[in-house]
C-alpha cells in the first residue's frame, strides 16, 4: 500500500478505503486461558477461511495469494513470499475489484439471469482490471494474467486497443458476450425439458447442468492457471446491504475512482475509466416495468352523464342553500387496457434475450389483465397473433418466422394501430425507416449495438436499451 500511495497518490488512495485482513489458520480447539475476544477472533477467522473452498469451484484451482468478497481484502500467507512488484500488484489488482464493485454487480446479474457462472465473470472482471493495470512498469502482474484485448481477439474474434476496449466493454456485457453455455438435455428435470419458453430467472439451472460452447470452453482455456479471486456466498457474507444503500455505495465509489484518476493523470493505476465504472444502473427489466405499469394501469376520466358523489350528496347545494355548478363524475377510461408487440424478424436478438423480455411482457400483461397483440414483420407484416396469457406461455423464439428483406416499421406500426392499443412495443435494432409519429405512446426496445456503432436514436418515442 505504501507503494502504491508513492507511485499513484490519488488513484492508490483507493485502497485507503477498503478493509484488509490477513488470513492464518486459527487453532482448532481454543486454549481455556484465552479471552472472549481471542474466541472471537479465531471464529471470525474460521469464517472467512471459508471463502477458500468456494474459489476452488466448480474445478481445483490454484489458491490465490489474495481475494475479495466486496468488502474485504483477504491476504494468505502465500502473500508474503512474492516480491514486493508482484505485491503491489496483487494489491493494486483486488482494490480496482472492490472499487468497480465485481462482487456486488455479478450478485444482481445473477438476480438478473438466474444462472451466472462466477469463473467465467471473474475472468471477464480480470481482463478488465488487469487491461487498466497493464500499462505500470512499477507493479507487475501475476504470469499468464488475462487481458481485456487478449479475450476479445481470442474468444470473441474482435481486435481493439486497451483504451478502446475499456472504454467500450464493461464486465456485464462482456460476460454475456462471452457466455455462449447451453443446458445439458441431461441436466435437467423433465418437466423444465419440456417448458422451452420460461426464462432463465424462472428456471434456474445449475452451472454443471450447462455445457461449455465454444466460446465459454476458450476463454477456461485461456486462464486454466489463473486462480479465481471474487469470493461471492450468501452463507460467508453478512447480510446484503439494502437496494437503496448498494446504489449510493456504487455512487461514492464512482466518484472515488474519478477523483484518483483525473488527480494522477498519466501516473493513474487507470489506464482508462472502464466502462460502467461501478455507477449503479437501472436495469431494463426494471424500465420496462415502470413504462408499462404507467401506460396499462387503468386510467380515470370525467363523465358528463353521471355526477359527482359529492356533489349528490349535497344535492347541488352549497352553504346557506346556493346553487352549485354540474360536477361530473369519474369513471374508468376503458374497461381493457390494450398492447402491441411489434417483433422484427431482422435476427438481431438471440433467443436467451427473446425469452426473457417475453418473460417480463406476459407478467404484466397477466398482472394488468390486459390484451396483447403480436406483430411479426420485417419489410411487410408477416403475422398477427393474439396472445392470451392465461391459456399458454408467451414464447417468441417459437412464434418467429423467416422474413422477407429488410426492415421497415411504418407498415409494421400501421397494423399496430389498427388494433387501437394503449401502447406500441417494439423489440428491434431500429435500422430502417419508422414512417409518421403516431398517436399512441411508442416504446422501442433495442438491444446493444454491435461493436463499432453507437446507440441508435428513434425520430418518436423512447427508447430502451435490452441486453
Amino acid at each position: 500500500m505504501r507503494r502504491l500511495l508513492e507511485y499513484a497518490p490519488a488513484s492508490g488512495s483507493l485502497a485507503l478505503w477498503a478493509e484488509h485482513r490477513d488470513l492464518e489458520a486459527p487453532p482448532c480447539n481454543p486454549q481455556p486461558d484465552e479471552g472472549a475476544a481471542a474466541r472471537r477472533e479465531a471464529a471470525l477467522r474460521r469464517r472467512e477461511l471459508r471463502f477458500l473452498p468456494l474459489l476452488q469451484e466448480p474445478q481445483p484451482l490454484a489458491e490465490p495469494p489474495a481475494f475479495t468478497d466486496g468488502r474485504t481484502l483477504y491476504y494468505l500467507p502465500s502473500f508474503d513470499s512474492l516480491p514486493i512488484e508482484q505485491q503491489t500488484g496483487w494489491v493494486a489488482h483486488e482494490v480496482l475489484h472492490l472499487a468497480l464493485r465485481h462482487v456486488q454487480r455479478l450478485r444482481a446479474l445473477r438476480a438478473r439471469l438466474g444462472d451466472v457462472d462466477a469463473l467465467l465473470f471473474n475472468r471477464c472482471a480480470d481482463a478488465i482490471v488487469n487491461s487498466s493495470l497493464s500499462h505500470l512498469s512499477w507493479l507487475a502482474l501475476p504470469d499468464g494474467a488475462l487481458t481485456l484485448p487478449v479475450l476479445l481477439s481470442e474468444v470473441l474474434g474482435v481486435e481493439q486497443g486497451e483504451e478502446a476496449a475499456l472504454g467500450a466493454w464493461d464486465v456485464e456485457r462482456l460476460y454475456r458476450a462471452v457466455d455462449d453455455r447451453r443446458a445439458s438435455r441431461r441436466g435437467l428435470p423433465r418437466d423444465e425439458r419440456q417448458q422451452p419458453g420460461g426464462s432463465s430467472a424462472e428456471r434456474p439451472t445449475s452451472e454443471s447442468a450447462r455445457a461449455d460452447g465454444p466460446r465459454s470452453a476458450r476463454l477456461r482455456q485461456l486462464a486454466s492457471g489463473i486462480p479465481r479471486d471474487l469470493a461471492d456466498a450468501a452463507e460467508t457474507t453478512a447480510a446484503p446491504e439494502p437496494p437503496e444503500a448498494e446504489a449510493a455505495l456504487a455512487r461514492e465509489w464512482a466518484e472515488r475512482l474519478l477523483r484518483g484518476h483525473v488527480g494522477d493523470g498519466a501516473f493513474s493505476m487507470l489506464r482508462a475509466l472502464p466502462a460502467g465504472n461501478g455507477r449503479a444502473t437501472t436495469p431494463w427489466e426494471a424500465l420496462l416495468r415502470s413504462r408499462l405499469n404507467r401506460a396499462l394501469a387503468p386510467q380515470a376520466a370525467l363523465s358528463w352523464s353521471r355526477p359527482a358523489r359529492s356533489w349528490t350528496a349535497r344535492q347541488g347545494r352549497g352553504p346557506g342553500g346556493t346553487r352549485l355548478p354540474f360536477a361530473p363524475g369519474i369513471v374508468g377510461s376503458r374497461l381493457v387496457p390494450r398492447l402491441v408487440l411489434v417483433v422484427d424478424l431482422s435476427g438481431s436478438i438471440d433467443e436467451a434475450l427473446l425469452a426473457r423480455f417475453a418473460c417480463e411482457v406476459e407478467a404484466l400483461v397477466r398482472l394488468h389483465r390486459a390484451a396483447l397483440t403480436l406483430v411479426l414483420g420485417d419489410d411487410a407484416v408477416r403475422r398477427v397473433l393474439h396472445h392470451d396469457p392465461g391459456r399458454r406461455r408467451l414464447d417468441l423464439a417459437a412464434l418467429r418466422v423467416e422474413g422477407g428483406g429488410g426492415t421497415d416499421f411504418a407498415p409494421l406500426i400501421a397494423e399496430a394501430l389498427r388494433h387501437r392499443p394503449d401502447l406500441v412495443v417494439l423489440l428491434t435494432d431500429l435500422d430502417g425507416p419508422c414512417g409518421t409519429r403516431p398517436a399512441v405512446p411508442v416504446l422501442w426496445a433495442v438491444p446493444p449495438p454491435s461493436q463499432g456503432r453507437a446507440m441508435p436514436e428513434a425520430p418518436f418515442g423512447r427508447v430502451m436499451r435490452v441486453g
